[in-house]
């Protein structure tokens, strides 16, 4: 692979930005202008500065990566890692959007912690549980029966068992973020269904991490592997060890969040609306994440997640520290978050028949089952037909955590051929599931125009309060 400018400085690094920033605002605003959710466009762009289309298949792109288990031979105008002409390697461009997309995630899932609101999770606590459970469980038995009939040398089938399993595993993977941005996009983020959707998709993820670790430790057991309890990180890859340290991680995260909810009352008492409370919360954020990941081995997305849910009990400090966090997070590394799963993640050489027709299956099954799993319990909760299959569709989209399933899981055994099958459900999933939402909450019934919605008392009176409190602060200004 030949890049024209290798991206081994910060200087180069930044025209990669400026690329991806430029693409992923223009598609942005193309997809807005036909009533899609600007999220969607975002992912396009990755894929067409990318090297997914005209690197591999047309031989020259903007961005080039040297991608693991493929071979590409193409031209890119800016090579993000590799080998320069004098034999020096270089990846500073990959890890640079890795790190950026890394904080891209980490600041939409604190941004929905934020604007969680406690009372609505506590009335969905148990919808989301199960939601979340149905949500793993049937993509997970679907992903198995169909990988039943593919043995002999396709490395399935009931001699290779565990391969199913992986592959179901594969299936039961949630990416929030997807769902996050366009229901923010929709201003539906912190409605009763909004907060099932984004509560059971963290729900999800977890109890995906504990059956990963379980299968996976077993499946090396049955190889003759087994790890040895030496250390703490053998300790964790234990699947009881994962257990605990999850359990623990949620024990210490809530134990902490009533110490830093005072500690925040307390500055925003002393000094309310002051650029301190952002950058304090930003530090309780990445705290929380690299706490969750590195020490418990849960999904740093979870921990930065729980932290905005422990500042959004200070509604002042929170509500702040949210309008300005969101400008920095949909201003750079959201659009870059979304554009690198394009980047990175999606390619389409390595294809064969049967490795498509089993990764189109797989697809299938694994979009079904979120939206007749997730959407059947979301009913059985009173749901409507619409909500629930919103809640279904929101449950679907795959990314970055499908990515760690599958990539566990061929560390495990699974062969890296069926990398392609997650690529292909990443890709069909983040589409799909924007485009879907979007059309779902066009068909909720609004207020006739000219007429007032309907509203409680409770939410009337806020709405007199807010209103009061604008005028008293117009006059003061007024005054002053």
């Amino acid at each position: 692979m030949k890049g024209i400018f290798c991206i081994d400085s910060g200087l180069g690094f930044v025209i990669v930005l400026a690329i991806i920033l430029l693409f992923t605002k223009v598609f942005g605003l193309l997809f807005r202008k036909c009533g899609l959710p600007q999220v969607l466009g975002y992912i396009i762009a990755g894929i067409i500065v990318g090297p997914a289309i005209f690197g591999e298949l047309c031989g020259f792109s903007l961005i080039g990566l040297n991608k693991e288990n493929v071979d590409a031979n193409y031209t890119a105008l800016f090579l993000l890692n590799g080998v320069t002409a004098g034999g020096e390697a270089f990846s500073l461009g990959k890890d640079g959007l890795a790190i950026f997309s890394k904080i891209g995630v980490l600041l939409l899932m604190f941004s929905t912690g934020l604007e969680t609101n406690l009372k609505e999770l506590k009335k969905t606590g148990l919808a989301a549980v199960l939601v979340a459970c149905m949500g793993v469980l049937v993509p997970m038995v679907l992903g198995i029966i169909i990988c039943l009939p593919f043995g002999g040398e396709n490395d399935l089938g009931t001699e290779n068992i565990f391969n199913c399993i992986f592959i179901g595993m594969i299936l039961t993977a949630t990416s929030v973020a997807i769902t996050v941005s366009v229901l923010k996009e929709l201003g539906k983020i912190n409605t009763k269904l909004g907060t099932t959707i984004v509560s059971a998709a963290i729900i999800d993820d977890v109890i995906g991490i504990v059956l990963l670790s379980v299968v996976t430790g077993i499946a090396k057991a049955s190889a003759g592997e087994p790890v040895p309890v030496t250390d703490f990180a053998s300790f964790k890859a234990q699947w009881w060890g994962t257990l605990i340290m999850i359990v623990a991680f949620f024990v210490v995260a809530i134990g902490l969040g009533f110490g830093i909810s005072k500690l925040f009352k307390w500055l925003d008492e002393k000094w309310p609306i002051t650029h301190r409370i952002p950058i304090f919360s930003l530090v309780v954020c990445f705290v929380y994440s690299w706490l969750a990941e590195e020490i418990f081995g849960v999904a740093d997305i979870t921990g930065a997640f729980l932290a905005g849910v422990v500042l959004s009990t200070v509604h002042r400090a929170s509500e702040y520290a949210d309008k300005k966090i969101e400008v920095n997070t949909y201003t750079m590394f959201a659009p870059v978050f979304f554009a690198n799963i394009a980047i990175s993640n999606i390619s389409f050489k390595g294809m064969s028949g049967w490795i498509i027709l089993i990764a189109f299956l797989a697809v299938l099954m694994g979009l079904i089952g979120k939206i007749v799993g997730c959407g059947a319990v979301a009913k059985c909760f009173k749901y409507n037909w619409r909500e629930s299959a919103i809640a279904g569709v929101g449950m679907m989209a795959r990314g970055e955590v499908a990515l760690i399933v599958t990539q566990t899981a061929v560390s495990a055994g699974l062969p890296d051929k069926f990398m392609i099958m997650t690529v292909m459900l990443i890709l069909v999933s983040s589409i799909l599931t924007p485009i879907l939402l979007k059309v779902l909450y066009g068909r909720e019934k609004k207020p006739p125009e000219g007429g007032l919605p309907e509203v409680s008392e409770e939410s009337g009176a806020d709405v007199i309060a807010e209103a009061t409190a604008e005028n008293s602060g117009s006059q003061a200004n007024a005054d002053a």
